[in-house]
């Protein structure tokens, strides 16, 4: 993308493709109305082209295809009726002339649309190039840009609540008010360089080398809670595994509330892994459920444990079932093996049947070790299933992560930048604790803010900027 013009004015699809009651065309640049003028007719014949329409006004009107004598066209060819809404530069998303064009949603009006505009002079739009644009354009940084695409993807309440708090500016705020702060260190560093037989402002030494613990200190808060932002963003893979007939489907069928996996009493009938998204204390869960694992010769058996072994290995979580009515089985104790080193939370399903053999809670804890959570449940009859989904999520953030902190939300990139920075604040610590120059320090602390200018964006790459936007659709 960055070999692309970006005064070109571009144009896309904005919604997604399939039968709907609107979709959307979407032109941003500097013939956007240009465009506009030429094909869109208001339906009550007014003369005013989009070109002359007030900004944040929307028409009803005609998308046309003119006369065209060479092709036998003799009149104007209605393309769709449309409303059609100018947002002009420099109060638009992309801070540039923008037209919406909303269409009836079906791929062929819009498709139709989207190659006049085209014809007419726009190009098509790459991945996110919209929101790029407004980046470039200094309407949002790129901790708010990458805000955008979680909220796309957001698959939770709480996971669409923080994305929102980082589109407003929130961790954009928390990294400036910590950046400044270092701009201000720096400032007093330079002044001792400049004017060593002065006095620094009441600043001494000792009182910056504070300060920047300070940073420290708050860096450290950000890095340590990158991994629950990808759990909130991203969402935890929890496998439901066990021997055939223990319940796992019923319980995949519980946790989602809905009948979603067949349920039989004949052993086997889940035959593949079946995954779904469900939200569990504001956590996107990929619940996955498994064919049981056991000892066979069937071919499709055979490859359906394979298939459960493989996706154990990715699980964040494994939920191990044992059916609570008959006993800890050789069966169980085997696959019990294969768990060894994972997250596991141990569920005794069918509690509500009489119990040929009790399961005890030491004999499980002796196998998996004394902290290992055990919960027991009815799947069918929908007993402590508040107990499991509170151990879930007792599992996922070991209370020691409060999910209303908007620092939650730091992905891979942000942690990698603040990292960085955090290392270059130690070592400017390490250099007043060493009594070192101020040129030193102030060498340090130059790269702990162009560190921080990473994460916003201030300074950044095109080969960042690509990683970043590829991510996106085409139209947003």
């Amino acid at each position: 993308m960055s070999k692309i013009g970006i005064d070109d004015t571009i144009a896309a699809i904005a919604t997604p493709i399939g039968e709907g009651g609107i979709g959307i065309v979407r032109l941003s640049g500097k013939d956007a109305l240009a465009i506009a003028d030429v094909i869109f007719v208001s339906r009550d014949g007014a003369a005013t082209k989009p070109s002359g329409f007030e900004t944040y006004t929307t028409h009803y009107g005609r998308i046309v295809i003119e006369k065209k004598p060479e092709t036998g066209l003799q009149k104007p060819e209605v393309v769709d009726e449309v409303i059609l809404t100018v947002m002009r530069s420099p109060r638009s998303y992309t801070r540039e002339d923008v037209v919406e064009i909303n269409c009836h949603g079906g791929i062929v009006p819009l498709r139709r649309v989207l190659e006049l505009v085209l014809l007419y002079g726009a190009r098509l739009a790459e991945p996110g190039e919209f929101t790029r644009r407004a980046f470039l354009n200094g309407r949002i940084d790129l901790v708010q840009a990458e805000a955008v695409l979680d909220i796309i993807r957001a698959k939770t309440e709480k996971g669409l609540e923080i994305a929102l708090l980082q589109l407003e500016g929130e961790l954009s705020r928390s990294i400036r008010a910590l950046k400044d702060t270092l701009v201000d260190i720096k400032v007093d560093l330079e002044a001792a360089v400049d004017f060593p037989d002065e006095e620094l402002d009441g600043r001494p030494r000792a009182q910056m080398n504070d300060r920047l613990r300070g940073i420290k200190d708050e860096l450290e808060l950000f890095i340590r809670s990158a991994d629950s932002g990808r759990i909130i963003r991203e969402g935890i893979t929890c496998v439901i595994c066990g021997r055939p007939n223990v319940g796992k489907s019923s319980l995949m069928n519980t946790l989602l509330k809905e009948e979603r996996v067949i349920v039989t009493p004949v052993p086997g009938t889940t035959r593949d892994a079946i995954s779904e998204y469900v939200n569990v204390s504001g956590i996107p869960l990929n619940i996955v459920d498994t064919a049981g694992i056991t000892p066979t010769n069937e071919v499709v058996e055979k490859e359906s444990v394979i298939r459960s072994k493989l996706y154990l290995d990715k699980a964040d979580i494994v939920l191990f079932m044992m059916d609570g009515s008959e006993g800890l089985l050789p069966q169980d104790r085997e696959i019990i093996e294969l768990l060894r080193g994972k997250e596991v939370i141990v569920v005794i399903n069918k509690i509500d049947l009489p119990r040929q053999v009790e399961i005890s809670r030491p004999a499980v804890r002796a196998y998996f070790g004394s902290d290992v959570c055990v919960v027991e449940i009815s799947a069918l009859r929908k007993l402590h299933m508040d107990k499991l989904t509170a151990s879930i999520a007792d599992s996922v953030w070991k209370g020691n992560v409060s999910v209303a902190d908007s620092r939650l939300a730091i992905n891979a990139r942000h942690k990698a930048s603040l990292a960085k920075a955090l290392r270059f604040v130690n070592e400017a610590i390490e250099s007043f604790d060493e009594g070192k120059t101020e040129e030193i320090i102030a060498s340090s602390v130059d790269e702990a803010l162009r560190s921080f200018g990473e994460v916003t964006g201030d300074v950044t790459t095109d080969e960042v900027l690509e990683r970043i936007f590829e991510q996106f659709c085409v139209g947003k």
